[in-house]
C-alpha cells in the first residue's frame, strides 16, 4: 500500500511539474513510470514466490489484477500517460496463473467445508426436541439455504473483485458444487424421514424442509442459465426432496381414504353423496396441517391431492362391481357420479387446486354411463380419450361392464374407436396410466 500510493504520488509530480522541463523525446515520464514499475513487479515477484497464507493470495492477486491497474489510474492525466507507457502486469502470466490456481483450489475448499459444517448443524436442529420457526404462517429451516447461498455469494463476489476471468472460474467450480451439497442434503434428509417417524415434530420438520427448498430453486432459476447442466441437476434433487416431503405427508391421508372409497362399490353407490362427505371431511382435517407449506408448495400438494381423490373415484368405477341392465339404473348412477364430481370439483377448487384438468373426467364418465344411443357413446369416448390420451382399451372395456344392456359387438365397435382416435393423440397429463386393471 505504501508502495503504490509513492509510486501514484510521485508519478503525479513527474506530471504536473517534472515532465515539461524536458524535451518531448526525452520520454521523462515513461522512464520514471518503467523505473517505478520494475521496482514495483520485483517485489510483487518476490512475494509471489514466498510462502503465502490464503489471504496474502487474494491480497497480491487483487493488486495484480485489480488494485494496480485500476485504482492507481483513476486520476485523468495519470491514466493517459500510464497508457502511452504500456508497463504490462506486475507478474509475469504463469506465476499469476499459478497464484489463481492457488487461489481457486483454496477458496472451493473453504466453501465446501463450510457447506458441510452448516448441514451438520442443520441435521443436529432436526434432531432437537424443538418445533421449527414459523415466518408468516410457514415453517421455516432457512438458516441452510440462506448461509449456504451467501457462502457462495460471497465467494463468487470476492472472486469477481481479483478479476471477471477469476471470478467466473469460481462461479464454474461452485455451481458444481451446489449439486453435490444438495445430494448429500437430500441424504440426510431421506435418512431423517426413515429414522425419525416417531420424532415429536416430524410433520413441522418435514415441511420446513420442503420450504427450504424454495429458497435454493428461486437462487438457482435466477442464476443460472437454462444451458448450465448443474441447473437440471439442483431443480431434480431439490424436486426429489420435495416430493418426497410431499409422499410422506400424504402417507396417513391416503390411508385413510382406501377403506372409505372401498365403500362405493360395497354399497353400489347408493350411499355416494353420504360417502364422498366423508371423504371430504377427512381430507380436509389433513390439509388444514399442510397451509403451513409456502404457497407454491401448497398448491402442488394440494393438486397431489386432487388427482389422487378422482384416481381412486376412477379405480372403483373400473372394479367391475357394478353392473346395470336398465337406461334409468344407469341414469340413476350417472347422476349420483355427477354429483360427487361436482362436489370434488367444489372443494378441491376452494382449498386451492389450480388442476383443472382434472375436472371434467368424472363428468364424462357418467355422460357415458347416461347415454344409450351408440353414435353419442361413441362421440363422449372420443372426447374422453381426446382429453386423456393416457386411457386404454382395458380401462374403458372395465368400465363398459358398468353397462350391462351394452352387445358384444356394440362393446367391441365402442373400444375399437378409442384405439382410433387415440392412436394420433398426443400425451397428455396423465391420468388412467397410473390405474392398473385387473
Amino acid at each position: 500500500l505504501h508502495m503504490g500510493k509513492t509510486m501514484k504520488e510521485d508519478l503525479m509530480v513527474v506530471v504536473k511539474y517534472i515532465k515539461q522541463l524536458y524535451p518531448p523525446e526525452f520520454n521523462v515520464f515513461g522512464t520514471y513510470a518503467e523505473l517505478y514499475h520494475s521496482y514495483f513487479a520485483s517485489r510483487a515477484k518476490e512475494n509471489a514466490m514466498s510462502p503465502l497464507e490464503d489471504k496474502d493470495i487474494y491480497l497480491l492477486l487483487s493488486w495484480v489484477h485489480n488494485i494496480y491497474p485500476k485504482d492507481m489510474r483513476k486520476d485523468h492525466v495519470l491514466a493517459e500517460e500510464l497508457e502511452k507507457a504500456k508497463l504490462g502486469s506486475l507478474l509475469p502470466s504463469s506465476l499469476s496463473k499459478e497464484l489463481e490456481k492457488k487461489y481457486l483450489d483454496s477458496e472451493e475448499v473453504t466453501i465446501k467445508n463450510e457447506l458441510n459444517k452448516c448441514l451438520e448443524k442443520e441435521i443436529q436442529r432436526w434432531k432437537e426436541d424443538k418445533e421449527p420457526e414459523k415466518l408468516n404462517g410457514h415453517f421455516q429451516s432457512e438458516l441452510l439455504a440462506i448461509f449456504v447461498i451467501q457462502s457462495i455469494y460471497s465467494g463468487q463476489k470476492r472472486a469477481k473483485e481479483i478479476s471477471v476471468a477469476v471470478g467466473e472460474e469460481l462461479s464454474r467450480r461452485l455451481w458444481k458444487e451446489l449439486p453435490a451439497f444438495l445430494r448429500s442434503y437430500k441424504d440426510a434428509f431421506e435418512d431423517f424421514k426413515e429414522r425419525s417417524k416417531k420424532h415429536r415434530y416430524y410433520k413441522p420438520i418435514l415441511i420446513a424442509n420442503i420450504n427450504n427448498c424454495w429458497n435454493f430453486r428461486d437462487y438457482t432459476e435466477k442464476n443460472m442459465s437454462e444451458k448450465d447442466g448443474n441447473k437440471a441437476s439442483i431443480l431434480s434433487t431439490l424436486g426429489d426432496i420435495e416430493n418426497g416431503g410431499f409422499d410422506v405427508l400424504l402417507q396417513q391421508l391416503f390411508a385413510q381414504l382406501k377403506p372409505i372409497y372401498k365403500k362405493f362399490t360395497e354399497n353400489k353407490w347408493d350411499s355416494s353423496n353420504e360417502i364422498m362427505n366423508e371423504i371430504i371431511k377427512t381430507t380436509s382435517k389433513h390439509i388444514t396441517d399442510f397451509r403451513t407449506l409456502k404457497d407454491p408448495f401448497y398448491q402442488a400438494i394440494v393438486e397431489k391431492i386432487h388427482a389422487r381423490l378422482v384416481k381412486e373415484y376412477i379405480v372403483r368405477l373400473l372394479k367391475r362391481k357394478v353392473s346395470l341392465k336398465t337406461p334409468k339404473q344407469q341414469q340413476n348412477l350417472a347422476e349420483k357420479i355427477s354429483k360427487n364430481a361436482a362436489d370434488l370439483e367444489t372443494f378441491c377448487t376452494s382449498n386451492g387446486s389450480q388442476a383443472t384438468w382434472l375436472n371434467s373426467a368424472l363428468p364424462k364418465l357418467a355422460e357415458i354411463i347416461r347415454l344409450q344411443d351408440l353414435g353419442a357413446i361413441k362421440i363422449e369416448v372420443a372426447t374422453l380419450a381426446t382429453t386423456y390420451p393416457d386411457i386404454r382399451k382395458r380401462h374403458l372395456e372395465a368400465f363398459l361392464y358398468i353397462k350391462a344392456n351394452l352387445s358384444r359387438s356394440e362393446l367391441k365397435s365402442i373400444l375399437g374407436y378409442l384405439a382410433d382416435s387415440t392412436a394420433s393423440t398426443p400425451l397428455g397429463a396423465p391420468l388412467f396410466s397410473s390405474i392398473n386393471v385387473s
